[in-house]
């Protein structure tokens, strides 16, 4: 059938199912998706349920058509309890280390009974059934119907393990009220309105100064955020790592790219050195900050997703946004940045800061791919395999740009 999404075939899903206990039973037949994005299994739950009359977890993906996402036919293993209709399945199961374990049999159920033991403990209780949202390498998400209301529990690997206590940290502050967390876990209690993808230029202003205005308290406080267990992005630090990955992903550059880059890194000492003369310390950086995760209703918004989050320049955040946003509204959502940090900061240059932090922000996403694949289990890294290289290959590109135009 022809896909509804441009540019990305149609994903057909696979099952091998296993007993809460572990034990395969067999492959189910395929069912179509009705989105090709891997990691959202709302829809593949609800197509088995319809097809199968039976209700399955998905714990993790197992093998893709595809080399690089999405779409295509996916198998994924699921849990069950219920009678199906398997065929035999000639695979095997590994063990792996880096296995999370909401991708075992019982993770999934040990962390509901954790969220509806936190609901019990302020008097809340589950009016309907759990329902699974999205499972993969970097979360597990399920909403919980409670009394008239919704919960959103989310599960993270380590690395993410930071954001519960963040949230904690700024309570009351445009972010989501948490319910309850612990290492890995967090309950959260639903957002009113809607996903702001679409956000016409007014509140795309009204996004970047939320930002701001949520750094600006943390301004030259990194140490309190890395006692928090966020990660490093300071000069020193991401310095480092930019240049471990160059190294690991030299084979899979072009020549010219890597000529260029090796130019970079030379001379990133010099580049921080010039950032940090523009006059912004470093402070809270969201690290995933876009429209869509930003929700709002009426004149509100709640920045959302912080399991990103690190410590670095503020305005590491900007490229991404800005690439996310219709070509009209650039610059004046940047001046507007831009205009917050002068008033925060009397006397320092964001503009200079933002030109020479470019290529070191697509740097810094070639990092944190890179981390992905060093942290997460060979079937998972299909995901990510490619993302160091295209952000590096971005980041030549920049570099390129730059020499072409006046100094910075």
């Amino acid at each position: 059938m022809p896909s509804e999404f441009p540019g990305v075939p149609p994903r057909t899903a696979r099952l091998v199912l296993c007993t809460p206990d572990g034990r395969v039973r067999g492959i189910l037949p395929p069912v179509a998706a009705a989105t090709p994005w891997w990691q959202e299994v709302e829809l593949v739950v609800r197509a088995v349920r319809d097809r199968f009359g039976i209700d399955a977890t998905i714990l993790r993906l197992l093998e893709t058509e595809l080399g690089r996402p999405h779409g295509g036919e996916v198998t994924y293993l699921a849990e069950t309890a219920d009678p199906a209709p398997v065929e035999p399945w000639g695979g095997t199961l590994d063990e792996q280390p880096l296995r999370l374990p909401y991708a075992r049999p019982g993770g999934p159920a040990a962390d509901l009974a954790w969220a509806r033991q936190v609901l019990e403990g302020q008097g809340l209780r589950p009016s309907g059934a759990p329902e699974q949202i999205r499972s993969w390498n970097l979360s597990s998400l399920w909403r919980i119907p409670v009394e008239g209301q919704v919960a959103w529990l989310k599960v993270v690997p380590p690395f993410f393990a930071h954001e519960g206590r963040l949230l904690e940290r700024l309570a009351g502050g445009p972010v989501p009220r948490l319910l309850g967390q612990a290492e890995g876990r967090v309950l959260l209690a639903e957002i009113p309105g809607e996903d702001l993808y679409e956000a016409g230029p007014a509140r795309l202003l009204d996004m970047a100064a939320l930002l701001a205005g949520l750094q600006r308290p943390w301004h030259g406080r990194a140490e309190d955020l890395l006692a928090l267990g966020l990660p490093d992005w300071r000069a020193p630090a991401l310095e480092a790592a930019v240049a471990a990955v160059v190294e690991r992903t030299a084979d899979q550059l072009a020549a010219a790219d890597r000529a260029v880059l090796s130019g970079f890194l030379s001379g990133l000492p010099r580049r921080f050195a010039d950032i940090a003369a523009c006059g912004l310390d470093d402070t809270l950086v969201h690290g995933d900050f876009h429209p869509g995760n930003c929700r709002g209703e009426g004149s509100a918004i709640t920045l959302l997703d912080w399991g990103d989050s690190g410590v670095g320049h503020p305005l590491l955040d900007q490229p991404a946004f800005l690439s996310r946003i219709p070509d009209e509204a650039v610059g004046p959502v940047r001046a507007h940045w831009h205009e917050c940090w002068r008033e925060a900061v009397p006397g320092a240059d964001p503009d200079r800061a933002a030109a020479l932090l470019a290529p070191v922000a697509a740097a810094r996403q070639a990092v944190i791919y890179q981390g992905f694949l060093d942290r997460i289990e060979p079937a998972e890294r299909v995901y990510h395999r490619t993302d160091p290289a295209d952000w590096l290959g971005r980041t030549a590109a920049i570099l390129r740009e730059e020499g072409e135009r006046p100094s910075v």
